[in-house]
């Protein structure tokens, strides 16, 4: 089964970029078709990009750059569980994407958004450019979360709707048919 990398984009403190990963990860898990592994960007805490050499040479001095870069080339696929800031994708993940290059191509990635009125669409749209510029395929269904502070019980966890669960449902089969298609010789 592929492998699919969910990766918690927000690094702020008691952000809920967690909660809703949580909840896309049972998702995955229900759909069947892909293994998923979260990673958090504040429990990963790379640097600001701390290479001397471009990325595309993959000569990495860094162990923490090693390290995700091996993880990064395991995985077949990729959601970005990420926030919107000021109509914007955040600084970790432009980070995080910046470290590498060779590792994120011909591979899809999808976007579960979360923010106010907009549910973080503004940021999925600014961030597609950069992933297309690494060769990777920005899958066209995703799981939009306005007014995230609604979307969430007393307990912190995300109290899904069923539009919700029907998007993460579209936006997994849209992931599995690219990774099939990509995958192949």
């Amino acid at each position: 089964m592929p492998d699919l990398m969910i990766i918690v984009a927000t690094t702020r403190p008691g952000g809920v970029g967690p909660a809703i990963a949580e909840w896309f990860d049972e998702r995955v898990l229900t759909h069947g078709r892909f293994t998923p592994r979260t990673v958090n960007l504040a429990e990963l805490a790379l640097p600001f990009m701390d290479e001397p050499n471009h990325p595309r040479l993959g000569r990495y001095t860094q162990q923490h750059t090693r390290d995700w870069s091996d993880q990064v080339a395991a995985s077949d696929a990729f959601v970005f569980v990420m926030p919107e800031y000021n109509h914007g994708f955040n600084a970790p993940l432009k980070n995080a994407i910046d470290f590498l290059h060779q590792e994120w191509a011909r591979k899809p990635v999808g976007f579960v958004s979360y923010g106010g009125v907009a549910g973080g669409t503004r940021a999925v749209q600014m961030i597609k450019p950069v992933v297309s510029c690494l060769q990777m395929v920005p899958v066209t269904d995703a799981v939009a979360v306005p007014f995230v502070q609604n979307c969430l019980d007393e307990h912190g966890r995300m109290k899904p709707s069923e539009i919700h669960d029907g998007a993460a449902t579209t936006l997994l089969d849209g992931l599995a048919r690219w990774t099939a298609a990509l995958r192949q010789p």
